[in-house]
């Protein structure tokens, strides 16, 4: 399938995906033209971006399932052994498919080894009698992830599997089975998303159980960029059961409830909304003269205020009007108790353990604006800029208390938004500082992508908005080229990553692939066989895609990429 490039690097063009496009471009007008004026302008010119416009009070987002308390084992049990097996792979694939078309985000496994071991006992199968077959159905299963783009007729499924905390040697064979056919499927695949879970005593140190399947995990990851790493033991995450613990899709994050069910699984967000920090920073500018900065972060921090009040209504009348939709609207989730709750008693008793999450992008280029300098140029700078997202959460931690319900802080990642801010902003605005020029925003609390920060001070520097950040957020270390045969390099990221408590990190890293011969590492004509037919992976927003479908925002951005 031929690469688009639009607003989701992960879109493939075919005649359905085309009609679809169309349909959902009108009716996110029809969507806009229906909300109170002052939402829909916020949206329309780029105060705030209503993620997943087009679903609306129609369905959620994304979702940890709890898959193995209410596995349909008749539905799937076979005449022998073999064919159970063949049909319980076939039956995620369909899970999949059918949940990926109930709702508008990502799926995960919260303990995919763990999981996967439990249902093959339930059916009294020795894992050990069965390998090869086993095996070749998770090959099959990635590959089907990699190369499936039926959702909407254009797009793949975002489907990630947390592994790690394997407790059995069956679930140790998936983890270990899952990453190695991974890697040996070669550059061209590059999903699903694998994330591995790093626990002190289960895996982290040499003599732990599962030490070797966090270093083969480490070679996978020099060499693909996956698995990615959820760091059980941050200070956020260390007083949480890790085997409550997933991350959906690219980096979503639910593990509080006020509504009493603590972890991911059987839960996921309902709805996000990212604000544009940039823009109220260059506001801020224009309305106090001054540069007085603690006038100018109050400033902020007021108009911050405004707009989080606005993006709660809506998001609460999002909420509203998707729990008020029938049980039989959600068939999956109805028929497989895929939710913590099921829907039997009302969607509400399910979707009322979801989050809500008020997101932010920009955060480096708005405190550039509001002070003239990087926020990690100096102490007091830094200090300031942790200020203004703890403001931001305790805002969100207000509103929980007010309304009973899961809001949480977002650091979003922006593969549309990057580019799209950027654009109404450089046509309203002429900063003493130059923000606009790259042609992007860069995510979240993120670090800029050019900074040349060595590792180790980004990872310390970025890890402070993590614990603030509780509805998803990531750091990413970005090297030069693979870092083949460094594992023990990676290990030591992790070892640093934990004490500057970050919760989730990923390495990246250019990967050119050559089209001819099948040579990879980074070029712009292949050093084996010259040719210039070549396929560029690289990580747009948590996830992997090929280079040329990405937007402009995001080319921009991994254009300016630098090595830390």
């Amino acid at each position: 399938m031929k690469q688009l490039n639009n607003d989701n690097a992960a879109n493939r063009t075919s005649y359905v995906g085309k009609v679809y496009n169309i349909g959902e471009k009108s009716f996110k007008e029809v969507i806009l033209n229906n909300m109170p004026i002052e939402w829909s302008e916020l949206h329309r010119n780029g105060t705030i971006h209503i993620h997943d416009l087009d679903a609306y009070g129609l369905t959620y987002n994304c979702l940890t399932l709890d898959i193995a308390s209410n596995f349909p084992l008749d539905e799937v049990r076979g005449t022998s052994d073999s064919q159970t097996i063949v049909r319980l792979f076939g039956f995620l694939k369909e899970l999949f498919t059918n949940l990926g078309n109930e709702q508008s985000g990502g799926m995960a496994f919260a303990n995919f080894d763990n999981e996967m071991a439990s249902v093959l006992s339930s059916f009294g199968i020795d894992y050990s009698k069965h390998e090869a077959l086993i095996s070749d159905m998770i090959v099959d299963l990635i590959l089907w992830c990699n190369n499936n783009h039926t959702r909407m007729g254009q797009t793949s499924y975002y489907v990630t599997f947390n592994i790690g905390l394997a407790d059995s040697e069956c679930a140790r064979f998936i983890a270990k089975t899952l990453i190695e056919n991974f890697e040996a499927l070669g550059d061209m695949v590059y999903k699903p998303n694998i994330v591995f879970k790093v626990k002190k005593e289960v895996n982290s140190n040499e003599g732990d159980k599962n030490y070797d399947l966090l270093m083969t995990s480490l070679r996978c990851s020099s060499k693909k960029m996956i698995p990615t790493y959820l760091l059980c033991d941050c200070k956020a995450d260390a007083s949480v059961d890790p085997s409550k613990l997933s991350i959906m899709g690219c980096r979503t994050r639910v593990v509080d409830d006020i509504n009493g069910v603590v972890g991911a699984i059987g839960r996921g967000n309902i709805a996000n909304i990212s604000i544009n920090l940039p823009r109220l920073a260059l506001e801020t500018v224009e309305e106090i003269a001054e540069e007085n900065l603690d006038d100018r972060l109050d400033h902020l921090m007021k108009k911050w205020d405004k707009v989080a009040c606005v993006v709660k209504d809506i998001l609460l009348d999002r909420y509203q009007k998707t729990v008020s939709s029938a049980s039989d609207d959600f068939p999956t989730n109805s028929s497989y108790h895929l939710w913590c709750k099921g829907f039997s008693n009302g969607v509400e008793e399910s979707l009322k353990h979801g989050t809500l999450s008020i997101g932010f992008i920009g955060l480096s280029e708005a405190m550039e604006v509001i002070s003239g300098k990087k926020y990690y140029s100096d102490m007091d700078n830094y200090i300031m800029t942790l200020g203004f997202v703890k403001h931001m959460r305790d805002y969100c931690d207000f509103l929980i208390n007010q309304y009973k319900m899961n809001f949480s802080l977002l650091a979003t990642s922006g593969e549309l938004i990057s580019g799209r801010f950027i654009e109404y902003d450089k046509k309203l605005f002429n900063p003493s500082v130059d923000i606009f020029s790259k042609g992007y925003y860069t995510n979240s609390f993120h670090i800029d992508v050019d900074s040349g920060l060595p590792g180790y001070k980004k990872i310390n520097i970025e890890g402070l908005f993590h614990e603030l950040c509780n509805g998803g957020c990531i750091t990413y270390v970005e090297l030069g080229e693979a870092p083949i045969g460094n594992e023990v390099g990676l290990r030591e990221y992790l070892d640093i990553a934990i004490k500057s408590g970050v919760h989730y990190l990923g390495f990246n890293f250019p990967k050119d692939i050559c089209n001819e011969c099948g040579c990879s590492g980074v070029f712009d004509k292949c050093t084996n066989c010259g040719s210039s037919n070549i396929t560029r992976i690289r990580r747009v927003s948590g996830y992997l895609e090929i280079l040329d479908g990405f937007t402009d925002g995001k080319k921009a951005e991994e254009k300016n990429r630098r090595k830390n």
